[in-house]
């Protein structure tokens, strides 16, 4: 038996393993039985960890914030559109790297306090550029819905990247479509190049934040 399989489980380790497997088997094929099993312990020895899979889930997502931010920071110089953008492009990036990553963290919640050093820095820059605590909150929660909806309808496109899930081919669309052309030509814009969509959406945010708050 390796020492990896010989060492004590803990919360965290369980949330690692569901991580990896994840990617192999997506959120509907992700069981706690499954789960020990590549721990080689019997799925009870879970429960002593997470009552349920949605404590799981929250793990998960705790544990996808944690790498996210491990080598990331606030620049407290910047302004505060490119810190939304800096924010927003980090987690789609992070929820990208797992099979239903953002269904994963959506809803989620978070199991410690790691991410108060990071919101406390959003919020301080936000304040100091002139946004109320109460506007600063709505912007960010704004933002982290934008991006985490989008990325799961991303996801429901292209699973991982560079695999696309079938039915989604633009010129059998194009062809079922053949008597309605705007929607039919609007395919590839609808399902074709996300990082720029992606990019897009957001800012189109970032002016109407500006036109509503300045």
């Amino acid at each position: 038996m390796s020492t990896e399989r010989r060492a004590p489980l803990d919360r965290r380790r369980v949330a690692d393993t569901a991580l990896r497997l994840l990617n192999e088997t997506g959120l509907d094929g992700l069981t706690l039985r499954a789960i020990a099993k590549e721990l080689d312990v019997k799925a009870p020895a879970l429960y002593w960890h997470f009552k349920d899979k949605q404590a799981l889930l929250d793990e998960m997502a705790t544990e996808m914030y944690r790498r996210m931010v491990a080598d990331a920071g606030v620049d407290p110089s910047g302004t505060w559109q490119d810190l939304l953008r800096t924010m927003s492009g980090g987690l789609r990036a992070a929820l990208l790297g797992y099979r239903d990553g953002a269904k994963v963290y959506s809803g989620s919640r978070f199991t410690g306090i790691d991410h108060a050093p990071g919101q406390e820095a959003y919020l301080r820059v936000m304040t100091g550029a002139g946004f109320t605590l109460a506007e600063a909150a709505v912007i960010g929660t704004t933002v982290t819905s934008y991006t985490v909806g989008f990325v799961t309808e991303e996801q429901g496109v292209e699973p991982l990247p560079g695999e696309r899930r079938e039915g989604y081919d633009m010129a059998e669309r194009a062809r079922r479509l053949a008597d309605f052309p705007l929607s039919a030509a609007a395919g590839r814009d609808l399902f074709t190049d996300y990082d720029s969509r992606f990019g897009t959406g957001l800012e189109i945010i970032i002016a109407g934040v500006e036109a509503r708050y300045r």
